[in-house]
């Protein structure tokens, strides 16, 4: 296929977002290699402004990363470079616009592979890319492994949120992709490194089509009659051209994970860009999935196959199950802690032997419990009205504090096992019994293996053990900012719909004061009326305009207004419903008969002080346990039939 013109296949596509936007080093970089000429560039043509500049050339040269310029004799093969430096900065997806309906047309592509500034994909992982599509033709779009940036000899593993990003990273690349791969729909292929076969992004018809969805996003958030739900949603408008890809109408294609295509990436490092960055994914991942959910019968209409049409749909019901879990995810994660906490201090004041924290158990879960909401309390206040950059020290302490208590929970959790195992360890069948008799125990097990157990076995799988040392401490600790921080500001925020950057607002000029020298000396000069006759005029005009008395105007919202109050009342109104919910998900399993009675923690523990420790945990917190190894088996299934079916076909 490639041989020794093989170049000539290849075209580099470079789109800069806005001529004062771009480094000026980049610039340098391309001139070097021949792609940019300075001073030829011209801002208006005719009267007519450009917007756009391109440069087309085939060079032979290239910028090592020591900023040294190697030429042919060095091996550099020739390449393609196609340069578009646009006039203003309009974001990623006019970007995107520009290369799919401007350039892909003329030079008609056969595999599109994206890369953002700043990924820094792997020597052979743009090949690996294209060898997928070239291996399966109904592939119609596919990503590789995003790697966390480490730095140098790992050095940003020091940081915990680098760390905990990288474990995150990690285990979505292990599980969740690997089992979306299976299935054949990837719910987000990241805009950062992936690829797209270009016949299958063509839109069916005129506005009707993948890039047609893809691009409605472009002017979405300027237009006055976008909605809330659809500005969230393309946020994440790579999972809404995943989804019309595999849903294009009577089309079959499907979605793939290489994992052989490797790309590095920063992450934030610091508590501020980690909030903004995770407000947008989070957001824009919730509305994109509802829009999914919403529209799934769509696959009916689409040219797969009817095993394939099943194996979506169970997918879509997993992707559902996810959605309900993440929504009521505030509520679990408290619930979690109040059982654990309930069930160690009722066990320890009947049980000498298991005092975890001796006779102050009781007293310390209580005051726990009082910070925990204090906490989540001061989080949503900060959220409503604080920027993350403003509020640093606020949100870092919230983090500790959650670190902290997910600590308590960790040691809970082991010190419950350890007591009940150590009496019988090493006899087999009381083990094997008492799994059968010990439900709260079996559940605590089971859980944890099914989450903590999977995560060595499929990463030793994988052969990527490493972030099981370096980062699972860390991203442990987290976790709890991850539903009790992270999920709150998003949601708290969903009016927001920009990315983080806004543009100049400029008032009209009113004209200006300019300095004279007079008698050796700097005054100001002043334009103003020459004539007493137009003084005269203009003091008669505002007299006559006084003497008529207006009519009354009502007051009118502009348009804009009007936008910022619907979004804002949107925000209010999903809050309040998810606030609601999950509290009323806590008070009926927290009250002693459901609905409207609080528990008697005093009765409970003298009645549950007479019962077995089979009886110290509450049913629903069984059901959260057994839900979590579920979802975490079907991953693991996933993930390890990807493996065999990499291994057997490539």
């Amino acid at each position: 296929i490639w041989g020794k013109d093989g170049w000539k296949k290849v075209v580099v596509c470079v789109v800069a977002d806005g001529r004062k936007k771009v480094h000026p080093r980049v610039l340098k970089v391309l001139a070097a290699m021949g792609a940019y000429q300075e001073g030829i560039a011209k801002d208006n043509v005719g009267g007519k402004p450009v917007t756009a500049h391109i440069y087309e050339y085939t060079t032979q040269h290239m910028v090592d990363s020591e900023l040294k310029v190697r030429g042919a004799d060095r091996g550099v093969v020739p390449v393609q470079i196609l340069f578009c430096l646009k006039e203003e900065n309009k974001k990623k997806l006019n970007s995107h616009r520009w290369f799919f309906n401007a350039f892909a047309p003329q030079l008609n592509p056969n595999v599109c592979i994206l890369l953002d500034v700043g990924t820094k994909p792997s020597g052979t992982s743009i090949y690996h890319l294209w060898k997928a599509f070239d291996r399966d033709s109904s592939i119609g779009g596919a990503c590789g492994e995003i790697c966390a940036d480490l730095g140098p000899n790992c050095s940003n593993l020091l940081n915990p949120l680098v760390a905990s990003q990288n474990f995150e990273y990690k285990m979505s690349n292990i599980l969740d992709k690997p089992l979306e791969s299976v299935f054949g729909y990837i719910s987000v292929l990241p805009g950062a490194f992936s690829a797209y076969r270009y016949r299958a992004l063509k839109d069916s018809s005129p506005g009707v089509g993948p890039l047609a969805s893809y691009f409605k996003g472009e002017t979405m958030h300027t237009s006055g009659d976008a909605g809330i739900f659809e500005s969230n949603m393309y946020l994440a408008e790579d999972r809404i051209l995943c989804f019309e890809l595999v849903a294009k109408k009577n089309e079959a294609w499907l979605l793939r994970y290489v994992k052989s295509a490797k790309a590095e990436t920063d992450v934030p490092d610091n508590i501020g860009e980690f909030i903004s960055q995770r407000r947008r994914w989070l957001n824009g991942s919730f509305f994109a999935a509802f829009y999914s959910l919403a529209h799934f019968t769509r696959i009916l209409t689409s040219g797969q196959s009817f095993f394939r049409k099943i194996f979506l749909m169970i997918e879509f019901i997993y992707n559902a199950i996810n959605l309900i879990f993440n929504w009521f995810s505030l509520a679990n994660f408290y619930l979690t802690f109040y059982f654990l906490t309930t069930a160690a201090a009722n066990t320890s004041d009947a049980n000498s032997t298991f005092r975890p924290f001796g006779d102050w158990g009781t007293a310390t879960f209580g005051v726990l419990r009082q910070v925990y909401l204090a906490a989540i309390i001061t989080v949503f206040i900060c959220s409503l009205g604080n920027r993350p950059q403003g509020s640093r020290i606020i949100y870092i302490s919230a983090i500790i504090l959650f670190a902290l208590i997910m600590g308590f929970m960790l040691y809970l959790a082991a010190v419950t096992v350890v007591m009940v195992v150590v009496p019988v360890w090493g006899d087999f069948k009381k083990m094997i019994d008492l799994l059968k008799v010990q439900g709260p125990f079996r559940d605590t097990v089971i859980s944890l293996l099914s989450t903590y157990g999977l995560y060595i076995v499929s990463s030793l799988m994988h052969f990527e053990p490493w972030h099981m040392i370096t980062s699972f401490i860390p991203y442990l600790l987290l976790m709890p900012a991850y539903i009790n921080i992270l999920m709150v500001y998003a949601f708290c925020n969903t009016h927001d719909v920009s990315w983080g950057t806004k543009g100049d607002n400029k008032a009209e000029g009113l004209g200006g004061a300019t300095k004279i020298t007079k008698d050796g000396q700097e005054v100001l000069q002043l334009e103003k009326p020459t004539s007493r006759d137009d003084i005269d005029a203009i003091y008669q005009l505002n007299m006559q305009e006084l003497a008529v008395r207006p009519d009354a105007i009502k007051e009118k919202r502009d348009a804009k207004t009007k936008k910022e109050d619907y979004y804002k009342l949107f925000r209010t109104r999903l809050v309040l419903t998810w606030m609601f919910t999950n509290a009323l998900l806590v008070i009926a399993m927290t009250s002693s008969y459901g609905f409207g009675r609080d528990s008697d923690l005093e009765k409970q523990k003298q009645e549950q002080q007479q019962k077995s420790k089979d009886q110290l945990f509450n049913p629903y917190l069984s059901m959260i346990f057994w839900s979590v190894a579920a979802l975490s088996v079907v991953r693991f299934i996933g993930s390890t039939l990807y493996l065999i079916l990499r291994a057997l076909f490539g």
